[in-house]
């Protein structure tokens, strides 16, 4: 058995995808359908009360997303971006990268079985992470790297280097 305090890479094959054009567009338009209709059930649920649309959003959104605390830190070099992912495993999450943004994504699914007698209920919550962070510079997607570690996921992203900084360097005349 492994020792548990050794940090896990996640295969860059698995967790890695490259985005080009309108990222994450799609991923966005499906999780919006998702809370919309969840919003519109709790909505008709009430007997269609007007009114309360926004707790209604605010509840499907709790119901469907996982809150993911991410912290970002900047360095000259790149950017090491650490998300609270408890619960999820490395076949569960995915990390997109397009060259200003990062997105992570994860689905697990719960399951709790109860049996009384010849009864058997089953009970299943889909928990999901969908988060999007727009970077102030561009990444290079060849040169990222994710480790998941205790329910940490840690992503690690190198800056490409523009033709703006550029080193000058200053003569001194001899007089």
């Amino acid at each position: 058995m492994a020792n548990e305090s050794e940090v896990e890479p996640v295969r860059e094959a698995e967790i890695l995808e490259v985005s080009i054009d309108p990222p994450f567009y799609e991923l966005t338009r499906e999780i919006n359908e998702l809370i919309a209709r969840r919003a519109y059930e709790l909505f008709e649920s009430r007997g269609f009360e007007h009114g309360r649309d926004r707790e209604d959003w605010l509840r499907a959104q709790s119901e469907i997303l996982v809150n993911v605390p991410v912290d970002i830190e900047e360095t000259d070099t790149g950017f090491a971006i650490r998300a609270d992912v408890p619960g999820f495993g490395e076949q569960d999450l995915q990390v997109r990268i397009a060259p200003r943004a990062l997105c992570i994504t994860g689905k697990r699914q719960k399951a709790s079985d109860q049996k009384a007698g010849e009864t058997a209920s089953s009970e299943r919550h889909a928990n999901q992470i969908f988060c999007v962070l727009d970077l102030p510079h561009e990444i290079d997607p060849g040169r990222v790297d994710a480790t998941l570690n205790d329910g940490a996921l840690v992503v690690t992203l190198i800056k490409v280097a523009t033709s703006n900084e550029t080193s000058v360097q200053a003569r001194v005349a001899a007089a």
